[in-house]
């Protein structure tokens, strides 16, 4: 995991978000406290939350998904994006991080666009399918357990609807899945994920390197190629 774009030298990196970062000051604010965390490599880079932002509003999006929400900088950033009726569905287990999520969300008028289920994410995921949800999400962001996201994927592919965005976070691992002699059982699972989306033909594909690598799966019309 890595709080910035992997692959950059500082100086160009520096002059990456000195050119393109427009982050609003909440935001700012919460990188800089969850930084401070114990496990703040956990966070995702300000230049891929912008992007994810950007993906939101070129979709249209008013309904989102989210599977992972630490301390709430992905939930915001697209809370943020959303028109004023968008609703996020935040799935996560920890009270502990989403208590700095929710002050957050609270600080940035956001908080009435957020519906965070705490519990195990897959629970949360089958129940809006028992529940008639199915197709009914713009877009959704994956970034939880890594021995889960194939569960996770293909929840959120039943949940999005045709035309609908599926993002994954962490999916080049900080270059761990490119060196065969890491064979942890987390690395192995994301190489075996990523190999899977590339065969999936009920998506169209694309691993952008940002972050720690964000790959977008555009689940297809009925009758695309």
């Amino acid at each position: 995991m890595t709080t910035k774009t992997l692959g950059l030298e500082p100086n160009l990196y520096d002059y990456l978000l000195s050119v393109s970062l427009r982050e609003a000051e909440i935001l700012t604010q919460l990188r800089q406290e969850t930084a401070q965390h114990p496990m703040g490599r956990m966070q995702i880079a300000p230049e891929q939350g912008q992007f994810m932002a950007l993906l939101v509003q070129l979709l249209g999006a008013k309904k989102t998904l989210e599977v992972g929400v630490f301390t709430g900088y992905s939930s915001l950033v697209v809370a943020l994006a959303l028109p004023p009726k968008g609703q996020i569905v935040a799935c996560d287990n920890s009270e502990e991080f989403t208590a700095i999520a929710r002050r957050y969300w609270q600080q940035a008028g956001v908080a009435h666009k957020i519906n965070l289920h705490i519990a195990p994410a897959l629970e949360t995921l089958d129940q809006l399918l028992a529940t008639g949800e199915a197709e009914t999400f713009d877009f959704a962001f994956i970034d939880a357990d890594k021995s889960n996201y194939d569960n996770y994927y293909e929840r959120s592919l039943q949940l999005v609807r045709p035309g609908g965005l599926i993002t994954i976070d962490n999916v080049l691992w900080s270059g761990r899945v490119a060196d065969p002699q890491i064979q942890d059982n987390r690395t192995k699972k994301i190489r075996a994920f990523n190999e899977k989306l590339l065969q999936d033909q009920r998506v169209s594909l694309s691993l952008v390197p940002i972050g720690d690598g964000l790959t977008l799966a555009l689940k297809k019309v009925i009758g695309d190629r």
